[in-house]
């Protein structure tokens, strides 16, 4: 069986629309209709059941859900370790979330050089719904994401808990003006408690979609917002920022999320690191960075 049926399967069960699902395939609609039925034809029965909100899924389409799901990861699985570099043994694919990297990703890639050079590492960036779809489909062996929504056939193992403080460059210790305020994406969870704790700051003046970013921001030019309390640890024991007192704070916890049926031997030797770099606090490696921005 062609792979791209089993795919563009799973892409119309993910939109719940054959047209949305050709956009993201990046084909026609009349190509995802006709491999479906080419796909119908195959097992003999019909998967999908058309309507004006879509397409929802038959009983015998639920039925080969977990097993086109299967086919998937077991081709990406097939097709990644049949391209492992010379004098390694496997392959281990890790994707996170784009302010997950530095320093948790980053000292993740250090320490598999050294502890694990048997397998070859390939890393990626992207979005959470992105990172887990890829986990189901096999692409990915570990994603390691701040709030992951429960999927069958996953598994899914807290690996740090951060919170979110506010602080300042305001030598009173004072949350500044909404005009000096930066709010910081942390994900829709936090958007929610923040905006019910500060409803006055839902229209802050600048918005930043990556922590760091943000951090460098208001290192430069002044003002308050959200940042992991490991990462700004360095510049409050420098008082080049202060927390913010009695301002609400914000858990953000960390996971890695892997297949339920994932390869032991690749998966357990990166867990392993990662379990590791995640009791390792990040503090030297961004007082580092703290004292390079102050020269």
């Amino acid at each position: 069986m062609d792979i791209n049926l089993a795919r563009t399967f799973l892409e119309i069960v993910a939109t719940g629309n054959f047209m949305r699902a050709a956009e993201h395939l990046h084909v026609t609609q009349t190509a995802v209709s006709a491999r479906i039925r080419a796909l119908e034809e195959l097992l003999g029965r019909k998967l999908f059941v058309r309507n004006k909100s879509g397409a929802s899924l038959t009983t015998a389409g639920e039925q080969f859900l977990r097993y086109a799901q299967t086919l998937v990861q077991v081709w990406e699985r097939a097709r990644h370790q049949v391209a492992v570099p010379p004098g390694r043994r496997a392959v281990v694919t890790v994707g996170g979330e784009l302010s997950l990297w530095d320093p948790l990703l980053l000292d993740w890639l250090l320490w598999m050089r050294h502890a694990a050079p048997q397998l070859a590492l390939r890393a990626e960036v992207g979005l959470p719904e992105s990172l887990i779809d890829q986990i189901t489909q096999g692409i990915l062996d570990i994603a390691v994401v701040y709030a992951p929504r429960q999927k069958p056939g996953l598994k899914i193992e807290l690996l740090i808990e951060e919170k979110l403080v506010l602080v300042t460059t305001s030598r009173r210790g004072q949350r500044q003006r909404a005009t000096d305020y930066v709010f910081v994406d942390w994900g829709p969870e936090f958007a929610a408690h923040h905006n019910m704790a500060f409803p006055e700051l839902s229209n802050a003046g600048t918005f930043i979609g990556l922590g760091p970013l943000g951090l460098q921001y208001i290192l430069k030019a002044g003002g308050s917002g959200y940042f992991r309390l490991k990462v700004v640890q360095p510049y409050l024991k420098s008082g080049r920022l202060r927390l913010v007192a009695g301002a609400e704070q914000f858990p953000y916890p960390a996971y890695a999320v892997y297949s339920a049926s994932a390869d032991a031997k690749i998966v357990t030797p990166a867990l392993v690191g990662m379990r590791h770099v995640a009791r390792s606090a990040p503090d030297d490696q961004s007082a580092a960075t703290a004292r390079s921005a102050s020269k």
